[in-house]
């Protein structure tokens, strides 16, 4: 059969106009898309001005399904998710776009910051923690140890809150040294409880070392010394700390009049705390100085020598003379003989019940209120926040 080439000229021009068509077809779907995108763009960015997030949300979605080569909605989307509390689909659309080969370094650099960031505010640190340490080495890198360090110390694991703080450290953007020796001082913790006190001394020496200023290593070494019965050396650690941090002397007032009873040298701790004490009126110092047989010297009077022996009402009525202090006229009143002597039992209850929340400790960061002094607040996780003195004090 001979082939009519007659069919072939008039086939091509209709596969022509037929392929002419179709592209006019695509052009006209892709700038249908293309409009639909940067509108529904447009219209989440302006539910979003005006803080409706959900609408908001319902139109990124939308841009993004005609559009799902653009990593910008897909970084805003995840930021409205995670703000939402909507961790889940935060993680999703974060891993979707970590999941995609074509995405530059930069930006998958950004999308595992924002998964890091996903799983903190969730609170699966474990799998924070992992997607953290993947950040080394980024222009993240130093916010990320910020967040590790934060992570270590909420879950007490003080060895790698250490290597943390010493990488921030080593940068020189901060200083980490006070934070570091509070690490030291955690593990010596750990170690003595343990039963190894060399290991916890060592510790120790470590922390006086990066922070010979701050009180707790030199707190803590004495504590160490009067448990191992070298009451000699933890009353020179803690003289050595009242000359270098003076205001902290009423979390120790206590422990130096043990040392120096201990010791025999009573005498020389209570010319320290009476002089102290006229620097700065604390019921702490107030009762170490009544322990040893003393009287407090008050500032308008720091030459005058105090009675030999005073009955311990009469320390409580020196302080309420300089300054006003429910807890010392409770104190008072406790050893003051009553006209009715059948009522002491119970005002002296209402005292106590009144003052309680004065002795306590207040964090000055977040407020929480604890009975003892927290060198790391359990409330807010921040170091250092709670002053030396108690409520009533403050």
């Amino acid at each position: 059969m001979d082939f009519d080439f007659s069919w072939l000229l008039l086939g091509l021009p209709l596969a022509f106009v037929l392929g002419w068509l179709a592209s006019r077809f695509d052009l006209r779907q892709l700038r249908i898309e293309n409009r639909q995108a940067p509108k529904a763009y447009f219209r989440g960015l302006n539910f979003l001005l005006n803080e409706q997030q959900d609408q908001a949300i319902d139109a990124f979605i939308e841009a993004v399904q005609n559009d799902p080569d653009t990593q910008e909605l897909h970084f805003a989307l995840g930021n409205l998710f995670r703000r939402r509390g909507e961790y889940q689909r935060a993680v999703r659309v974060h891993e979707h776009l970590l999941g995609r080969g074509d995405l530059s370094r930069a930006d998958r650099d950004r999308a595992q910051h924002a998964l890091a960031q996903d799983f903190l505010r969730a609170g699966l640190l474990d799998r924070a923690e992992a997607a953290l340490q993947k950040l080394e080495g980024t222009r993240y890198e130093n916010e990320a140890r910020l967040a590790l360090l934060a992570i270590y110390e909420r879950s007490r694991e003080w060895a790698q809150a250490a290597a943390v703080a010493q990488k921030l450290d080593e940068t020189e953007q901060a200083s980490y040294g006070v934070r570091r020796a509070h690490h030291l001082c955690e593990q010596s913790a750990e170690q003595a409880a343990a039963g190894d006190l060399n290991a916890a001394a060592q510790l120790l020496e470590q922390a006086v070392a990066l922070a010979p200023q701050a009180p707790r290593p030199a707190i803590d070494t004495a504590t160490l010394q009067l448990r191992n019965g070298d009451s000699a050396k933890a009353f020179e650690t803690l003289a050595a700390l009242s000359e270098n941090a003076p205001l902290a002397l009423p979390l120790y007032a206590a422990m130096l009049q043990q040392a120096s009873v201990a010791s025999q040298r009573a005498g020389e701790a209570l010319i320290l705390l009476q002089r102290r004490y006229a620097e700065s009126p604390s019921i702490d110092v107030l009762e170490a100085i009544m322990a040893l047989g003393g009287a407090p010297v008050l500032p308008e009077d720091t030459t005058s020598s105090a009675p030999a022996a005073p009955e311990p009402r009469d320390g409580y009525i020196a302080h309420l003379a300089h300054q006003p202090s429910l807890v010392a006229a409770s104190r008072w009143l406790a050893s003051e003989p009553f006209t009715h002597e059948q009522f002491h039992p119970q005002v002296q209850r209402a005292l106590d019940q009144a003052t309680r929340p004065l002795l306590r400790y207040r964090c000055a960061a977040c407020g929480f209120e604890a009975h003892q002094h927290f060198w790391h607040c359990p409330g807010c996780q921040a170091w250092d926040s709670y002053p030396p003195r108690r409520v009533e004090e403050l």
